[in-house]
């Protein structure tokens, strides 16, 4: 094909997600090395964005690429449904070894949806076939502006109005907690009291309504598509303690915020929380191939056992669930942390995105700057004093994105919030370049 026939067929055969296709204008990366992607005609620009969050080591990592072909030579497809393969096997044991104490079990699917979809399918049957049966535990507790997903099951307990108001006739109905909000906090919360505030608040939720709750579902730490939102540290702790206190279980998806974005594996290892079950996905395989993963304790596990006539299984699947090949590059992910010492090797460009993002925190159309590890989001508003938010219409993030584009820059925003989140191993020169095309394009819109 021609590049010009590319484009045009970019435009109509192809439907991209969340984008509006009469306004569509094409990029098409034809390559890409490490943290630089490659168009078809040449241009060169910064991955700042993880190739939507999910590449961990670069693109085009040598071992990486190698895990792929050397499974290849073996098999490439294996069904879960009743049949296994060592790969997928191995995978399920290294992620129990490195997992939060007590998810013993891997149930692996194809993109992080499908693993929110599963965790609250286990919740529920769980409770019905456990023991002790409680059947009257069939809602679920989520929290405002959450995104987990697109399926039925994931948009019902997401609370994004834009994306969630077109099929409201088919979702199931949530119990809804406040968003945990660092910045837009409650009038006369101070910053030091906002996490006792939204825990009472929790607590009260859960004292009367717990009988009738199978889980509570949230994003450890940041809440992702809401604008890379912070929670007042202790949160998550404290919704520990309270889910164990009113015998619900907690579903933690760390889809987005797992896999050491947040400077440690697991995003719930800040706060030393164990949950009952643990979403994977984005960054599994480095960014590779789709693979998911929802990890379980013991006690869940064992609902679920029982003789075939008992009808106990968990009536779930994915013709692609545990693919070898996305196995292997999800195992090769993991031992590059250990062998390139990641995790350690973040320290340095988690302090230089700081040093920008208070550099960027001073310019007037900024009202907030938030990080967790190489995790960041720099909300633009009307006003800084009252922080009255910016029309989405208006795309003022898309627009800081474009002139970063042209600084060789690759950013997608979050409505008024430009987001931060390049690659792990991003260099600090790399990172320097990003946050200074931010800079500059917020500068351009003054």
């Amino acid at each position: 094909m021609t590049l010009e026939q590319l484009r045009r067929s970019d435009r109509t055969s192809l439907w991209h997600s969340f984008t509006q296709m009469a306004e569509y204008e094409p990029l098409i990366i034809e390559r890409a090395k490490g943290c630089t992607l490659t168009d078809v005609e040449g241009n060169e620009y910064l991955d700042g964005v993880s190739s939507l969050w999910c590449n961990v080591h670069g693109h085009r990592h040598p071992k990486l690429d190698a895990a792929i072909t050397l499974q290849l030579e073996k098999v490439a497809h294996v069904t879960s449904l009743g049949c296994s393969n060592p790969t997928t096997i191995r995978l399920a044991r290294r992620l129990v070894e490195l997992a939060p104490a007590g998810l013993e079990h891997v149930f692996f699917s194809s993109d992080g949806s499908s693993a929110v979809e599963v965790a609250l399918k286990l919740a529920f049957q769980y409770w019905q076939q456990r023991d002790d049966p409680r059947p009257e535990k069939t809602r679920y507790v989520a929290l405002e502006n959450a995104y987990h997903g697109d399926t039925l099951g994931s948009v019902s307990v997401g609370g994004v109005e834009r994306f969630q108001a077109m099929f409201e006739p088919l979702l199931f109905d949530v119990l809804r907690l406040p968003m945990p909000d660092s910045y837009r906090r409650p009038e006369g919360v101070a910053r030091g009291a906002a996490a006792e505030f939204y825990l009472k608040q929790a607590d009260d939720l859960l004292r009367e309504h717990h009988d009738q709750i199978a889980a509570l579902v949230m994003e450890p730490l940041v809440q992702g598509a809401a604008g890379m939102v912070c929670h007042p540290p202790g949160y998550l702790r404290g919704i520990r303690e309270l889910t164990e206190k009113y015998d619900v279980l907690l579903i933690a998806d760390e889809v987005a915020v797992g896999m050491g974005r947040t400077g440690r594996l697991f995003a719930c290892e800040h706060e030393d929380v164990a949950p009952d079950l643990v979403c994977l996905g984005k960054g599994l395989t480095g960014g590779y191939l789709p693979l998911a993963a929802t990890l379980a304790t013991d006690e869940i596990w064992k609902a679920f056992l029982g003789t075939y006539a008992e009808s106990k299984s968990f009536f779930h699947g994915h013709t692609y669930s545990g693919n070898p090949l996305s196995a292997a590059v999800a195992l090769a992910t993991l031992d590059v942390f250990d062998e390139e010492r990641t995790l350690e090797q973040m320290k340095p460009k988690i302090a230089r995105l700081e040093e920008h993002l208070l550099r960027i925190a001073e310019l007037p159309r900024v009202g907030d700057v938030r990080q967790r590890g190489l995790l960041a989001g720099v909300e633009l508003v009307a006003d800084r004093c009252t922080k009255e938010p910016l029309p989405w219409q208006e795309q003022w993030g898309q627009r800081v994105c474009r002139h970063a584009l042209g600084e060789g820059v690759w950013l997608r925003p979050l409505g008024s919030v430009v987001v931060i989140m390049p690659p792990l191993s991003v260099s600090l020169d790399e990172l320097d370049q990003i946050c200074n095309a931010v800079y500059n394009g917020i500068v351009a819109l003054t």
